[in-house]
């Protein structure tokens, strides 16, 4: 008798092989057989996340104060020529936290000393803090969606080569979702729509109105402020969960 490994993983007993053929020769054709088979075996699409009804893996990150810059600034800022280094990669594809840093200085002379740097530069400069920070340097935060500076607060950038006045720019980053065109089907949503996450632990809690932001590339990704973090002790929650908001 002769035994084959089936593709479940449990043995299947057979009739004796036709003459000629010996257990090498079957383990051959097999082979064959499966190299010939359209698409991609069962267990190595659920493996790779492809399996259709999967639910997309989705993280949630604690935004630390920072600031994002043009261009001229980073020259104005760090020197001539300069261009931003990158230090640590960011969880979304192609950005990163610089090694540079500036000192943030508010009102009443009030400032923040270590300010980090994200890349790459972008076409106008800002600067995103929490509500604390405000607090602390005497400003007066909006909540905005990341690039709507229009009206908001300025204030003065100081590097290692000089200062940036900037006379608007300084924000509270309206808490959002990043995800792909494919993820907002999934959760039925579409770009500007809003979800709320659920934070299950010691300090649960619902965050609501988080700011859709669909693309073709993104990656399923929440952003909240540091404040929101540890309002909810995300390092310790048991569970994150995105619902659609009604």
């Amino acid at each position: 008798m002769t035994t084959i490994l089936s593709s479940a993983g449990s043995s299947a007993t057979t009739a004796p092989p036709p003459a000629g053929l010996d257990r090498a020769g079957i383990e051959r054709i097999v082979r064959e057989i499966m190299l010939r088979s359209p698409g991609t075996p069962p267990s190595q699409a659920a493996r790779a996340g492809h399996t259709r009804d999967a639910v997309p893996k989705l993280v949630v990150s604690i935004s630390a104060r920072h600031c994002h810059l043009t261009d001229e600034h980073v020259e104005r800022l760090f020197g001539p020529g300069q261009k931003l280094t990158p230090h640590k990669n960011l969880y979304q594809d192609g950005f990163y936290a610089a090694e540079q840093t500036v000192m943030l200085v508010g009102p009443k002379r009030k400032m923040l000393p270590t300010v980090r740097v994200l890349g790459p530069t972008r076409k106008a400069s800002q600067v995103e803090l929490a509500f604390t920070d405000g607090i602390s340097l005497g400003i007066d935060l909006p909540v905005r969606p990341s690039g709507k500076i229009t009206g908001t607060p300025g204030c003065v950038l100081v590097g290692p080569a000089g200062a940036v006045e900037l006379g608007e720019g300084v924000i509270r980053a309206e808490r959002h979702v990043h995800m792909s065109f494919a993820d907002a089907e999934h959760f039925g949503v579409k770009d500007g729509d809003r979800m709320s996450l659920l934070i299950k632990g010691s300090c649960g809690t619902v965050f609501r109105d988080l700011l859709v932001r669909a693309d073709a590339t993104s990656k399923l990704e929440v952003h909240i402020d540091t404040d929101e973090g540890n309002a909810a002790d995300l390092d310790h929650a048991e569970s994150v969960e995105l619902l659609k908001q009604t």
